[in-house]
C-alpha cells in the first residue's frame, strides 16, 4: 500500500481497489494550526473507535458515510471520495472562534443551529466564507450546497439525540463531505472529540479543548466519551 496523504491526525493509503482507501488514525494531537503538538500512545485508538461508533450510528439512521469496515484498532477501510474543499461547521452553543469574532458569551445556546463554511486553503488560513463564496469559487454547486446543508442538519439532529442519552451536550462540530464514484454526497473524515466540542452537564469540556487549554489529560477525557458510547451497544 502506498501512502497517498498524511494530515494532522490521519494517514491515507492506497489499496488494490482504486475506489477504496485505508486510513490510519495517528497518535498525534495538534492545536492552533499545529503550533501546539503532542503525541499520546492511545490517542489514535480512541479517536478511531469513537468515530467508528458514531459513523455506525449515523449509517443505521440513514446517513451515507465513507466507512466500509474496521480493519483494526487504528485502521479502517473507506470509500475514496472527491472531497469538497470546505469544512462544514454546526454551532449549537457558543464556544471557540465565534465568541471572539462576534463577542457572544461562551455557553450561549442558539435558538437554532448556526451553519458555517470554511474554505480549506492553507494559504489563506481556512477563512470563513458564505454560500455565494462557495459557489463562485467553484467549491460546490448551488444544488450541492442545499444537500450539504440538509445532510449536516440531519447529522446534527442525530448527534444531539445520541449524546442526550449520555447527558452530554453537542456544542459544535466540524465535518467534511465528498462525492463518491456515483457523485453521491457522502460523509467522510471523522467525527470525534478532535472535531467536536462536547460538554457534560456541568459544562466540563470533554474534547480537544482539554489539550488546547491545558485542562485535562486528552486520553483520559477521550476514554470517557468512548466508554459512554460503548455503553449504548450501538
Amino acid at each position: 500500500m502506498a501512502k497517498l496523504y498524511e494530515g494532522k491526525s490521519k494517514i491515507c493509503f492506497s489499496t488494490e481497489n482504486q475506489n477504496e482507501l485505508k486510513v490510519y488514525f495517528k497518535n498525534d494531537v495538534t492545536a492552533f494550526n499545529s503550533l501546539k503538538k503532542a503525541t499520546y500512545a492511545s490517542k489514535g485508538l480512541l479517536t478511531a473507535k469513537i468515530s467508528n461508533l458514531i459513523f455506525k450510528y449515523l449509517q443505521l439512521n440513514g446517513v451515507k458515510t465513507h466507512l466500509i469496515k474496521v480493519i483494526d484498532d487504528q485502521n479502517i477501510l473507506v470509500k475514496k471520495l472527491k472531497m469538497f474543499q470546505v469544512e462544514i461547521i454546526i454551532r449549537n452553543i457558543a464556544a471557540g472562534s465565534i465568541t471572539k469574532r462576534l463577542g457572544i458569551k461562551e455557553g450561549t445556546r442558539f435558538e437554532r443551529p448556526i451553519f458555517e463554511l470554511c474554505y480549506k486553503n492553507d494559504e489563506f488560513g481556512d477563512p470563513l466564507i458564505n454560500d455565494d463564496h462557495a459557489i463562485i469559487l467553484n467549491l460546490t454547486t448551488e444544488e450541492q450546497l442545499v444537500e450539504i446543508k440538509n445532510i449536516t442538519l440531519k447529522i446534527n439532529s442525530l448527534l444531539q439525540n445520541l449524546f442526550n442519552k449520555l447527558n452530554i451536550k453537542v456544542v459544535d462540530f466540524k465535518i467534511e463531505l465528498g462525492l463518491d464514484e456515483s457523485n453521491h454526497i457522502i460523509l467522510g473524515d471523522e467525527i470525534s472529540p478532535d472535531t467536536c466540542r462536547f460538554w457534560d452537564e456541568d459544562n466540563r469540556k470533554l474534547d480537544k479543548d482539554c489539550f488546547r487549554e491545558d485542562l485535562d489529560d486528552v486520553t483520559s477525557i477521550y476514554q470517557i466519551i468512548l466508554q459512554k458510547l460503548e455503553s449504548l451497544n450501538i
